[in-house]
């Protein structure tokens, strides 16, 4: 099993990812409050910065198969910026969809070892379906 060295810049990038997400969430639920959704959008970028690394970060956007989500998630943002929040958040969830649908599979195998919900992820129903969509990337 490979180690994963956490020091404190990826510590505060995880948990700006993370409130990155809480503020997308939060600008959703509050009917597409362009505020939230501009401030969240900033803290996850900056947090999958510090998370991974600023070069690590360019590389994955800038790779060729990735310029239809990079594009997307960045004209996404732009018309979240400009004040239409819900067709910047559509073109950021294909985006989103685009660029991170290779980690499908890793995100599969760490939800079935999370102690209490691992065990809903390891039901046969669940574990079928998500073994459909297991190693394809979304058709672009």
């Amino acid at each position: 099993m490979v180690s994963f060295e956490m020091n404190d810049r990826k510590k505060i990038g995880l948990g700006l990812t993370g409130f990155g997400i809480f503020f997308s969430f939060l600008g959703i639920v509050f009917f597409f409050d362009k505020g939230l959704l501009a401030m969240g959008n900033i803290l996850f970028l900056s947090g999958v910065m510090l998370t991974i690394g600023l070069k690590s970060t360019m590389q994955f956007f800038m790779k060729r198969q990735n310029y239809k989500g990079t594009i997307s998630f960045g004209v996404g943002f732009f018309f979240v910026l400009i004040g239409w929040p819900v067709i910047g958040m559509i073109l950021e969830a294909y985006g989103f969809i685009v660029l991170f649908s290779g980690f499908w599979p890793t995100l599969a195998v760490f939800l079935q070892r999370i102690p209490i919900l691992g065990w809903i992820f390891q039901q046969p129903f669940v574990t079928s379906f998500m073994d459909k969509y297991r190693g394809k990337r979304v058709p672009v």
